[in-house]
């Protein structure tokens, strides 16, 4: 059984316990990077492509990590064997890095040492229902930021727009939200890409969202058996022409999406559970994740 645990700049501490100072950056201001991610019998999935996005969301924010990628991988390593992370047990591992602690003042002290925070769960179980019939998503009127105003793909600590736009599609009776820019071209979910079959074609929006490693690697499987998948620029008006629909995340994989109510109130279906190349990737993806869990066995945190 894994026992929820926390990692502040190397003390252990009870989830319910952990804390940071006030003055931290990353409380104040968001001023942090993130990653999360999953394991497999104790074997992180895609371990270096998040720590290649870690470090490259901190130069996308001029952020120097004091700590080494040597340092942190120990020190998550340290803290999946403190929660009783096991090769029977799989875990949710978020690791942050917050600019450090200094003055009120927006400006950041170039000098300041960052702080790490790791947090070790286990794996957040989603509804059964959500595989075997598909959420519920829905269009709020919040809006993603512009690519010039904020690079989606720094995944920093400052989240409101999503919280903003989940909560309106929340509220609004939805599992979930799909965020449209100011053009009404799509971008993603609240924190998962998203994917519909258009036309015949399987498309992702390429541009004004994370680039998913989830999303990366569903590519790479679905080319490794000849199946073709593209990144382009999605307009809200080419949904109704959409017939399947399913987003991706690491704690996700391929989630089937059943249905997606328009701004106007239109509400488009899918099928449930998924369409046939719905189907087809959840299980071509589920093949192409076990095959890297074999060949990285010996990156077992435990």
């Amino acid at each position: 059984m894994i026992t929820p645990t926390i990692n502040v700049d190397g003390k252990f501490t009870e989830a319910a316990k952990a804390s940071i100072p006030v003055l931290d950056r990353g409380f104040l201001y968001g001023d942090s990077v993130y990653e999360v991610f999953r394991t497999y019998r104790s074997v992180p999935l895609f371990l270096e492509d998040h720590f290649g996005r870690l470090e490259n969301s901190a130069q996308l924010i001029q952020m120097q990590i004091s700590q080494t990628r040597e340092q942190l991988l120990e020190e998550i390593r340290r803290t999946a064997v403190k929660a009783g992370v096991s090769r029977d047990s799989d875990a949710y591992v978020r690791y942050q890095i917050t600019r450090g602690e200094g003055a009120v003042d927006l400006y950041p002290d170039p000098g300041l040492k960052t702080r790490y925070v790791i947090i070790v769960k286990a794996l957040p179980s989603w509804n059964p229902v959500f595989y075997e019939r598909g959420v519920n998503m829905a269009i709020p009127n919040v809006r993603r930021n512009p690519v010039n105003a904020l690079d989606p793909n720094i995944q920093g600590g400052n989240y409101l727009t999503n919280i903003m736009g989940l909560t309106e599609a929340k509220e609004a009776g939805a599992d979930d939200c799909v965020m449209l820019n100011r053009d009404g071209f799509v971008t993603e979910a609240a924190n998962s890409n998203v994917w519909f079959l258009i036309r015949g074609r399987l498309v992702t929006p390429g541009s004004g969202n994370l680039k998913g490693l989830t999303k990366k690697h569903v590519h790479r499987a679905l080319r490794a058996e000849g199946m073709q998948s593209f990144e382009e620029d999605v307009h809200v008006n080419e949904l109704l022409d959409a017939t399947e629909c399913f987003i991706t995340s690491a704690t996700r994989e391929v989630m089937p999406v059943v249905s997606m109510t328009l701004l106007g109130g239109e509400r488009l279906e899918f099928p449930v559970g998924g369409g046939e190349v719905t189907r087809k990737t959840r299980t071509i993806f589920s093949n192409f994740v076990k095959k890297y869990i074999s060949e990285h066995a010996d990156d077992a945190l435990v």
